[in-house]
This record gives structure tokens, sequence and C-alpha cells, in this order.
């Protein structure tokens, strides 16, 4: 699929999808990355859908999404699966930013309604940890992350993002960046 702003419809037709299939199979999940940002009040994305299950599930995960009929492709990357619905690409991941996701994380997740369907949805603390971990020398785009952090400022823990990012030079330019434009306050204020 290509990166256009048309896309949402069918993003989130494609979301609502795989979210009532996981539902059905009780399998642990919660929607993560640009969506569940979204869903917390944050920019529409025009990429992809993401959905986190635990390690241990993402086989079942990704056996029982194919006994629905949905295409599922593993990539070379070993931390995720992607599943087709029509053209729509939707990552499941069971590994962010180098960490495994484990049942208990999944079992704190707060449930939020999301194109009128009921589904957990991971915390904008955890979200904007994430986000900012992700950040690197070839990935290192302020500009799209900026408007996400303003939307969902007041419901993010920023310090234990700085706690969760302290190891990564570019989360904390981020955070710095928040700090002088007043997004967020100073450590201490």
């Amino acid at each position: 699929m290509t990166n256009n702003k048309d896309a949402g419809p069918d993003l989130r037709e494609a979301l609502k999808v795989v979210a009532v299939h996981l539902k059905e199979s009780d399998i642990p999940f919660a929607l993560a990355g640009s969506y569940a940002l979204w869903a917390r009040g944050g920019p529409e994305p025009d990429h992809d859908v993401d959905f986190v299950v635990a390690q241990d599930d993402a086989a079942k995960a990704a056996e029982t999404l194919a006994e629905r009929g949905l295409d599922v492709v593993h990539p070379p990357e070993d931390w995720l699966f992607k599943v087709y619905v029509d053209e729509c690409m939707v990552d499941v991941l069971f590994q962010t930013n180098g960490v495994p996701m484990v049942r208990e994380t999944l079992a704190e997740v707060e449930e939020l309604e999301v194109e009128s369907i009921l589904m957990p949805v991971l915390s904008a603390t955890e979200l904007m940890g994430q986000k900012l971990n992700a950040l690197e020398e070839h990935a290192c785009d302020f500009g799209r992350q900026l408007p996400v952090a303003r939307a969902v400022r007041e419901q993010v823990d920023w310090a234990e993002v700085r706690t969760a990012t302290a190891d990564n030079p570019f989360a904390a330019a981020f955070l710095f960046l928040l700090e002088r434009l007043e997004v967020v306050e100073r450590p201490g204020d």
C-alpha cells in the first residue's frame, strides 16, 4: 500500500477486522503504534496499523489470523509478522524496541472504544516511550512526532518516558525540544 492521506478509511477497516479476530481468539493483544496514539487523540497515520501480542502468543496469533482468511506474511525481521486486509498492512509486533512483549504488560492495558469496537490500547506513556526509543540516526523525524506529543501530552507520564528513553540521545533531544516549546514541563518545575 502506498502512503496517502485517503488510506484512513481502509486502514481503519483493517484495524477493526484484525481487532475483532484477535478478540474472538482470546489471545491477549493491544492496539499499538500511531493508531493507538490516534485513538488517544493524536493525528491519524497514513501508513499501517500496529498491534502487539506477547512473544509467546505470536505463532498462535499468526495461525489464527491465517485460519480466518487473512493474508499473513512473515518478513525477515524476527520481531513481527504482517497481516494484509485487502491492500492494507497491519503489523503484529511481539517485540518493541528489541524487548519481547509479555502477557503481563498486555494484562494492564486500558480498553478504549476505537471505531465502535472496544479493544485494549497501550497507554500514551508506553506509546511515547516506544516512539522515542525508535528514534535513531536514520529515523529521526521530529516533525512527525511533535504533533503526536502535543496531542497526548496530558495522558503521558513524562518522567517515566524520560527514564525509559534515558539511553537514547535522539529521544533526549526530542524531550529537550518539547521542554523548550513548553509542551511538557522541565524536570523539577
